[in-house]
C-alpha cells in the first residue's frame, strides 16, 4: 500500500489480465467468472470475444457468463516449459470443458499430479501473476479440485 498525502493508505488495485475473458466480481478482486459469446442464431457458447459465430458465421452474438465449475478434459504435466515461462515447474495444464460447451486450457493448482483424472470436478481460482506499470495487481484464472464435503 502507498500512502497518498495524508490521505491515509491506498489499496492495491486488481485488475484482470484479459479483461474480455475474465470479470472480476468484488472489489478486492478475488472472486471472479470466465466471460463467453454465445451465438443467438445456433446456441454455441465460445470462450471469450468474438466479432463471427465459430460454427454458424452469424454476428447476432451476446456476451455470457461462463459456469465456475466444470470437468477435467484432458491434462497433462509439463516437466519442460517454453523458454519465456517465469512460473514454477512442473506443472499440470488441464483442459476444462464447462457445462455450456467451451473447453478453457490453465494451469490447474492445489493439487498433486497423481491424483489429476479426466472426468475430475474443478472449479475457477484466482491468482496474482504480477503487477502492471500502475502498481495494479494482475490476475488470471485457474483451476484447482472441487472440494468434497
Amino acid at each position: 500500500m502507498t500512502t497518498s498525502q495524508g490521505q491515509g493508505p491506498t489499496p492495491v488495485r486488481r485488475v484482470p489480465a484479459a479483461s474480455d475473458r475474465l470479470r472480476l466480481l468484488n472489489e478486492e478482486g478475488t472472486e471472479g467468472v470466465l466471460l463467453g459469446t454465445k451465438c443467438r442464431e445456433c446456441g454455441v457458447t465460445v470462450f471469450g470475444s468474438t466479432v463471427l459465430c465459430p460454427h454458424c458465421t452469424s454476428d447476432q452474438l451476446e456476451e455470457v457468463e461462463l459456469s465456475r465449475r466444470g470437468e477435467v478434459w484432458s491434462f497433462t504435466v509439463v516437466h519442460t516449459p517454453t523458454k519465456d515461462w517465469k512460473g514454477e515447474v512442473p506443472y499440470a495444464l488441464v483442459e476444462v470443458e464447462l457445462p455450456e460447451g467451451p473447453h478453457i486450457p490453465s494451469i490447474l493448482v492445489d493439487c498433486p499430479f497423481d491424483r489429476i483424472r479426466v472426468g475430475m470436478p474443478v472449479e475457477l481460482t484466482l491468482r496474482v501473476a504480477g503487477t502492471d506499470s500502475q502498481g495494479n495487481e494482475v490476475v488470471i484464472y485457474r483451476w484447482r479440485p472441487v472440494e468434497e464435503g
